[in-house]
């Protein structure tokens, strides 16, 4: 018996060499890897004892064994990343950040252990997360390293993945193509007038409310009504008859569970087979089903998003994949409208917290559109300058102490990035590993580069990181003297008597400014999303003036701003007074 437990333990110390050497997501290969070597075992046990102390004793041993070698393993200096920091309970196992990640609090998470350990932290047995952006081209610019597989746990399969989850990254470029076709310079202003009547929409609707609204949910169903326009040409009618079909609630509904299998994708494709994990997963593409046959049967009436991902801009190609329509369709919609969501309802906190900030930017709106101008009339944005601080993206040359380099201006999503953990990069197995920036990183490690940390840092945004001050834009642009800038300094901060004497160190790097990841793989999305939100932007300050709820306690939205990839949004109760 002794002889034959000692096999166990050998057995399970070789199932753990394979797995480490191969990671797989195939259900049928855990079963050969796992059950071959415990029936193996048990086969030699149940000639010592009873079939069932057999199977028990032959599987305790297993299991154990491969758990303690796997502890042991990662804990050990001869781990590859043994040399980086990290808290013991990231480098025994992933289950603690799917764990932290399930509060939605994993940005904090994340930023408290940069803030304690430094630039570089482990936060997984195999992963890293960055604050340095030095590692920022060699990891997600051109040659950088392709997507992990976080996007593959939130889908429940390997198979079949979105556009947004593809790990290839000449598959992922290849069927990026019709999107960058789709958000060209010429598809945008082909747009433009599609943006215009929803926003408009969205101002009547305002109109007609009285008393104290969740200014968010109104964000909501423009901003899902604006994306399914964009992906299937119309299909949803949330601003005219409010969210009957739960929509959101159907979108918000998996956030939790699904960051959760990001950090164990292995844990998500096997859960993707049960029932009870698929119903909200299967709603959504049913309901992309339905448009996207109704939006093919009728053909191309006006060049939406959905006119480039059919090739209808190149009848000589074929359609794609159905399944891929669907897939991108949803994606479109739930991305697109989350994130525009998100990123004006952080828009409306900000202001309404910042009076200087909120009087400066109605100012601008009113100079450039009176009372008789049509605010969704995009032709003023861009000599809008204190609108591209606060809510525009439009390059802006400026000098840096790295380069002179085209940033996207944006303090709001800055303090409030909609993906504040970001995306999940993966040095290719079988690789010799790669260097990023000053550090050497193994095969088989993935990293990360958390926006909401690296925005927040001082070496980067100064002064006043952790504060909302738009005019820290315009300063980075040549557009306003630091001197003038601190006049508007969070409260404070700064007194603006002083400011001459001992104003603070100035610092501003755009190429910090991730909110929309970087380089071939970025959103492609991200000009049409900050053209959705100047133009609401204009047109709410231009016709009304908001206040906060008295007395509504403002912590409530650090409270309530959770990550969940995408991030939920907080509740912010505002009254709508018409000034006009």
């Amino acid at each position: 018996m002794e002889s034959s437990l000692y096999a166990t333990c050998v057995l399970a110390l070789i199932t753990h060499q394979v797995f480490k050497r191969f990671e797989t997501y195939s259900i049928p290969m855990h079963l050969l890897f796992l059950c071959a070597p415990l029936l193996f075992s048990f086969t030699i046990l149940k000639h010592t004892m009873s079939l069932p102390w057999a199977a028990a004793v032959s599987s305790t041993t297993f299991f154990s064994t491969i758990l303690v070698s796997i502890s042991v393993y990662r804990l050990s200096p001869l781990h590859p990343l043994a040399q980086y920091p990290g808290p013991l309970s990231c480098r025994l196992s992933k289950f603690w950040m799917a764990y932290i990640s399930v509060s939605g609090r994993q940005h904090l998470y994340i930023k408290s252990l940069h803030d304690r350990y430094g630039d570089i932290v482990r936060i997984g047995p195999n992963e890293l997360s960055f604050r340095d952006i030095s590692i920022l081209h060699s990891m997600m610019g051109i040659g950088g390293l392709p997507k992990g597989s976080y996007l593959a746990g939130r889908a429940l399969t390997v198979t079949d993945l979105p556009f947004v989850a593809i790990m290839d990254s000449a598959v992922h470029a290849e069927r990026r193509k019709p999107w960058a076709r789709a958000f060209s310079a010429t598809a945008l202003k082909e747009y433009a007038p599609m943006i215009a009547n929803r926003a408009s929409q969205l101002i009547r609707v305002l109109e007609k409310q009285c008393g104290e609204i969740i200014i968010g949910d109104f964000f909501n169903y423009f901003a899902y009504d604006f994306m399914s326009d964009m992906a299937y040409g119309g299909g949803s009618e949330l601003l005219r008859d409010g969210d009957k079909d739960n929509v959101w609630h159907i979108i918000e509904k998996g956030l939790s569970s699904s960051t959760f299998f990001s950090h164990v994708p292995y844990l998500g494709v096997y859960c993707g087979h049960l029932p009870l994990f698929r119903p909200a997963v299967e709603r959504l593409l049913s309901h992309s089903k339905e448009l996207a046959l109704k939006r093919i049967e009728r053909g191309s009436k006006l060049k939406d998003i959905f006119h480039y991902l059919n090739n209808e801009d190149q009848p000589e190609k074929p359609p794609p994949l159905l399944r891929h329509l669907l897939d991108d369709g949803v994606i479109a919609i739930v991305a697109g409208s989350d994130t525009t969501s998100s990123a004006l309802t952080s828009m409306v906190f900000c202001l309404l917290t910042h009076a200087p900030a909120y009087r400066r930017l109605q100012g601008e709106i009113d100079r450039f559109y009176p009372a008789d101008e049509d605010p969704c009339d995009p032709k003023h944005h861009r000599d809008m300058h204190y609108l591209t601080a606060v809510m525009h993206v439009s390059p802006v040359v400026m000098p840096s102490a790295r380069s002179r380099s085209l940033f996207y201006s944006n303090e709001t999503i800055r303090l409030y990035p909609p993906a504040p953990s970001s995306t999940q990069r993966l040095v290719p197995h079988g690789s010799n590993g790669v260097m990023l920036g000053p550090y050497s990183v193994p095969a088989g490690t993935t990293v990360m580069l958390p926006p909401y940390t690296v925005q927040r840092d001082p070496r980067y945004f100064s002064p006043f990181p952790e504060d909302f001050w738009p005019e820290r834009w315009l300063v980075a642009a040549g557009q306003l003297p630091l001197a003038d800038a601190l006049v508007n300094a969070p409260t404070g901060a700064v007194s603006a008597k002083n400011e001459a004497c001992r104003a603070p160190p100035f610092a501003h790097d755009g190429a910090a400014f991730l909110p929309f990841s970087h380089g071939p793989e970025n959103c492609v999305g991200k000009q049409l999303a900050m053209q959705e939100m100047r133009t609401v932007a204009a047109a709410l300050l231009q016709k009304f003036e908001l206040r906060l709820r008295p007395g509504w306690d403002v912590r409530e939205f650090e409270r309530g701003f959770m990550d969940f990839f995408v991030t939920t949004r907080p509740e912010v109760p505002v009254t709508l007074h018409a000034r006009f």
